[in-house]
């Protein structure tokens, strides 16, 4: 198969990944320029209040991973980022990736892995601006990377079990 049809055969995992990318960057680009959000701005000290009590921009350096774990492990989280990323390669037909839903799911999954990885390398440090408050609870600031890795892995287990059960039950 030529080059062209090979990617083709990857056509939405692209867009969908690229898409991505970009929306992660435009926003974080969007939060780091704005002057009443400094670095480091969070509520209740900072921060811009969107729905009183339950949503805040904030502008936060996450040095470490999901929720601020392992903070100083940087070099670690690039390593791990290029290695998924490969790994996913290496492993696109055991993966499937030409099915519709699993290009969704990858292209959901690079596209957040790749868009923090641009801030790893660039600022050395992700960029985190979505602050959601419950009354008597802060959930971790995040991004669109962010949120798009774990959609990406919900929509890869609810294929994995759905495919399981499917090859689990005899055919009727």
């Amino acid at each position: 198969m030529s080059f062209p049809r090979r990617v083709a055969a990857y056509g939405k995992f692209h867009v969908l990944a690229a898409s991505i990318i970009v929306a992660d960057q435009v926003t974080k680009l969007a939060i780091q320029r704005e002057p009443s959000l400094p670095l480091e701005s969070y509520w209740p000290s900072g921060g811009i209040e969107v729905i009183p009590g339950f949503f805040y921009l904030a502008h936060i350096a996450n040095t470490g991973a999901a929720w601020g774990m392992f903070p100083g492990f940087k070099t670690g989280f690039v390593v791990i980022g290029f290695f998924a990323l490969a790994t996913i390669f290496i492993y696109r037909n055991q993966l499937n990736l030409k099915s519709t839903a699993m290009q969704i799911s990858f292209g959901l999954l690079c596209g957040g892995i790749i868009g923090n990885l641009i801030d790893r390398v660039r600022l050395h440090y992700v960029v985190d601006f979505l602050d959601f408050h419950l009354p008597g609870y802060r959930w971790p600031a995040f991004n669109v990377a962010d949120s798009c890795i774990s959609i990406g892995v919900a929509i890869y287990i609810m294929i994995s079990i759905i495919e399981s059960r499917q090859r689990a039950s005899p055919e009727e």
